[in-house]
């Protein structure tokens, strides 16, 4: 009878789960046609090849298709940390990372706060368009304007330090410069696209908070630190989660563009390894290895980092 009762309950769940489902479809169908292609995109491009990851655990062979070769386990992952390069890979890429978030993150936040205190509405919004061009030039051209700009003798940098009598830098093959270049230019390129957010989560914040506080006699900074910024903290979390999540992907093509033999101690990354090994030297298994490996540690940062803000 106990039993019986149980399976009652659990096809009334069900069916009521199923109504409330149809129901959903029924009203937000348009919605749903909106989502049904970005989940397409996402699932023929980004769950479908997952199944590709058998590749890491295997000796694949080309024509033998990704469930052939032989498998042999955590043979290329046992490989990579052996290597002479697993340390400097993984140092580099964590480090440029950081650097971009530690940085990088909290400049949108000042510069929305900055923009919104802005009276004229024609000034802030000169300001903010002017701010948005670099994040829609090509990482070609960011890179383009990054070599002309730090060029020996031709660079702009470059004249302006032999005008003040300091010797000139030869930035682009000088090791320690790298990460200073990649994660400033990162900053220059995005900082005014990432406020966006920022300012539309600052203009929701009801007004009434303000005229209190200022009847209160509340300094600017105090009704920025006490008002502003506690009312867009759910806003910066998320955003944080999101960007740590992400803190050994370094993105491939700006680095594949900047670095050079000369440079790879501190601008070689797994993205660039990875590209040498698997698509220069066709290490197809061993590449996908070192990337699974950093998909891995992108997965527990972020599960980790959306555990913390709780």
């Amino acid at each position: 009878m106990h039993g019986g009762h149980q399976i009652q309950q659990k096809t009334k769940a069900e069916e009521k789960l199923s109504y409330r489902i149809v129901k959903a479809l029924k009203r937000d169908k348009y919605l749903f046609l909106l989502f049904l292609p970005i989940f397409i995109w996402y699932a023929i491009f980004l769950y479908v090849p997952m199944g590709g990851i058998v590749v890491a655990f295997k000796d694949f062979k080309p024509g033998a298709g990704v469930y052939g070769g032989e498998w042999v386990g955590l043979k290329w992952f046992k490989q990579f940390f052996n290597s002479a390069y697993a340390f400097r890979l993984i140092r580099n890429t964590f480090l440029i990372s950081l650097y971009s978030l530690i940085y990088g993150f909290p400049v949108p936040i000042i510069f929305a706060i900055c923009i919104t205190e802005i009276r004229k509405p024609r000034l802030r919004k000169s300001i903010q368009t002017v701010s948005y061009l670099p994040h829609f030039i090509s990482t070609v051209v960011v890179v383009g304007m990054i070599k002309q700009f730090l060029a020996l003798d031709t660079g702009l940098v470059n004249n302006i330090l032999e005008k003040m009598g300091i010797e000139q830098i030869n930035f682009l093959m000088k090791s320690g410069w790298f990460r200073t270049i990649y994660v400033s230019s990162g900053i220059w390129q995005s900082f005014g696209f990432s406020s966006i957010i920022y300012i539309a989560a600052i203009i929701g914040i009801d007004p009434s908070l303000y005229e209190s506080a200022r009847m209160d006699g509340i300094t600017k900074f105090k009704e920025v630190w006490y008002i502003t910024i506690p009312m867009i903290a759910p806003t910066i979390i998320i955003l944080f989660i999101l960007q740590l999540g992400n803190i050994m992907s370094v993105g491939f093509e700006k680095v594949f563009l900047l670095y050079n033999d000369g440079i790879l101690e501190t601008a070689d990354v797994i993205s660039t390894y990875i590209y040498r090994r698997g698509i220069g030297a066709s290490d197809f298994s061993f590449s996908a290895a070192v990337g699974l490996f950093n998909s891995v540690i992108n997965f527990m940062l972020i599960f980790g980092a959306n555990y913390l803000s709780r």
